[in-house]
């Protein structure tokens, strides 16, 4: 659990620019985290502390705070953000005892991590609202709603569509062979090929899981079931050439054919190299990057494409779900009236059009409109003939996407062989990858 994870934390070092303080309001005598589904009628002030690690999502956290207050005036709801460092002050405030009220984890196997520490939202109707396959992301190994979705997602490779045009990219390629073809073009009208942001540990994992889902698929086994054999120690990534060959010569192929020093790129500037035109595609991002892009040049015609992981074009699919989730301090002295305002939140009428109106991302609750942005609608548009990819990251705890990043920033700085970063990333898997 936790604590196996906590012991690795000798010591952290707390980052700047919070946005407000956030203190525990654990072990309240008698409270077991059950809330009722009735408003309170209680004018006490009622202080929240929310702890996430989304600065992108700062305004549109902001904005139904704001609207809280005039629901409960007697709420008041301390949002504090950090993006570097986040899990480790995290863990280190639980091993404290001043876990926050809400805090953000991954989704999937961290449900588990976590779970000690996570009210019961089962029966809860915003466990009702979300949509099956979030609910699913949210839910524990013993079938316990333990989390509630920031937002439903969409992994894909985004693409310029007037830079391939005029690079004479009539259809988008499906294909190793295609891609390697549109970079020849591509370069052939001066144009760079791929946008980076190598510098970022968690776009490695948003890479990697659509090569699993294709080893996976090649081997005839679910990507779930691959995964847990990584866990285990029971297979190894030589087995599978989506993985040993296919996904190394994608990262090759992206860093050979990318912007300058690719580990100096973090996700913002990432996004300003693709939203001005210097590179005609962005790897390793989703839906959420549009606003940030199209804040830089709303003109851009933007694309989403599956990733071309081998010579199967069925193969190059776009992966949808949720892999982020708030939980709810269950020992907090404010359990109740944490979850009741989440509870508003997915169930109110300002709550279902906060999702696509205010913060704009896909809902993941049903009967939610879809923001109006380019890649959810044509996310729509592609689902209704082609299927979604697995969202495998969330079979993997983030200990071990974290490594992973590492050991990927260690490869293309040629700090270490391709065998070299094989062997450890499956060293990894067995130690960091699961919760047990």
């Amino acid at each position: 659990m936790l604590k196996k994870l906590m012991a690795a934390s000798a010591s952290l070092v707390l980052m700047g620019g919070l946005l407000a303080g956030c203190g525990g309001n654990n072990n309240a005598a008698g409270n077991d985290g059950a809330a009722t589904n009735d408003a309170s009628n209680s004018s006490k002030p009622v202080t929240i502390n929310m702890f996430t690690a989304s600065p992108e999502y700062t305004d549109a956290f902001n904005a139904y705070i704001e609207e809280y207050k005039k629901v409960k005036p007697n709420v008041t709801i301390n949002l504090e953000i950090m993006q570097s460092d986040y899990n480790t002050v995290l863990k280190s405030r639980i091993a404290a005892g001043s876990t926050p009220d809400v805090f953000q984890t991954t989704a999937g196997g961290d449900i588990d991590t976590f779970a000690d520490y996570s009210a019961d939202l089962t029966n809860e109707p915003l466990a009702a609202a979300m949509t099956d396959a979030v609910r699913a992301n949210m839910t524990s190994s013993d079938g316990k709603v333990l989390g509630l979705p920031i937002k439903g997602n969409l992994f894909t490779l985004i693409y310029n569509k007037k830079l391939l045009a005029d690079a004479g990219i009539t259809e988008v390629p499906k294909t190793t062979a295609q891609l390697d073809d549109a970079v020849k073009k591509l370069e052939a009208k001066g144009t760079t090929p791929f946008a980076n942001a190598y510098k970022e540990w968690w776009v490695w994992k948003h890479i990697f899981q659509h090569y699993v889902d294709a080893a996976a698929e090649d081997s005839g086994q679910s990507a779930k079931d691959l995964v847990n054999k990584f866990i285990e120690g029971k297979t190894t990534i030589k087995e599978y050439p989506a993985l040993y060959n296919n996904f190394f010569n994608f990262i090759d192929l992206t860093v050979k054919h990318g912007t300058d020093k690719p580990l100096e790129r973090d996700s913002n500037a990432q996004v300003s190299d693709f939203a001005s035109g210097k590179a005609a595609f962005l790897s390793g991002k989703g839906a959420w990057d549009e606003e940030a892009i199209k804040k830089i040049n709303p003109n851009l015609e933007i694309g989403i494409m599956g990733y071309p992981v081998s010579d199967k074009p069925e193969q190059a699919v776009i992966i949808t779900g949720a892999d982020q989730a708030l939980r709810i301090n269950k020992d907090s002295k404010v359990a109740k009236e944490t979850i009741e305002f989440f509870n508003w939140l997915y169930t109110s009428d300002y709550g279902k059009n906060w999702f696509s109106q205010v913060a704009k991302v896909i809902p993941p609750i049903k009967d939610a409109p879809l923001p109006d942005l380019t890649m959810p609608k044509e996310m729509d548009e592609i689902l209704k003939t082609q299927k979604s990819g697995d969202l495998s990251v969330n079979y993997s705890l983030d200990t071990f996407h974290q490594k992973f990043g590492e050991i990927m920033q260690a490869y293309i700085g040629g700090s270490k062989t391709k065998d070299q970063a094989v062997q450890e990333i499956e060293q990894a898997w067995t130690q960091f990858g699961s919760a047990q």
